[in-house]
């Protein structure tokens, strides 16, 4: 009697793995091998800034020389400046510019190298040079004249 009960046991441990297998294989027919998976859950897309390695794929050059003032203002500055976003006086308004302008030029070079307020040290963008960043005051106190 303890045998029978012995191999009544190992048929019932044999069928339940038997159920598991055919459960995974059941799963793995609807998902995919591992490889199938992979290929479906990477990225679309890959993002390659100036001066990576893109994975052999050649990056955008970076430019030669000092960026002119126009350049910087409308690569970096337009966006708060064109709006004023976060408090920045805009282009072109002689009334929001003239108590700045009273401050003196090298006063506004340090504010805009520096940062003030809501704009960020350089604009935000810390690659460019400190004569890039007077370039783009001047090019924005000219049109603000």
């Amino acid at each position: 009697m303890k045998q029978k009960n012995q191999v009544s046991r190992i048929l019932a441990m044999a069928a339940v793995l038997g159920f598991g297998l055919l459960v995974a294989l059941q799963v793995q027919a609807r998902t995919g091998t591992p490889e199938q998976i992979a290929e479906r859950l990477k990225p679309s897309g890959e993002l390659c800034l100036q001066g990576m390695d893109c994975g052999g794929v050649a990056a955008a050059p970076v430019a030669a020389g000092p960026k002119s003032g126009d350049q910087v203002y409308n690569s970096v500055c337009m966006a708060c400046h064109n709006t004023g976003a976060a408090g920045a006086p805009k282009k072109g308004d002689v009334a929001a510019w003239a108590s700045r302008l009273a401050q003196g030029m090298d006063s506004m070079y340090a504010n805009s190298i520096k940062g003030i307020r809501g704009m960020p040290a350089r604009g935000g963008n810390p690659n460019l040079s400190d004569a890039e960043v007077k370039a783009a005051v001047d090019y924005l106190v000219e049109a603000s004249r």
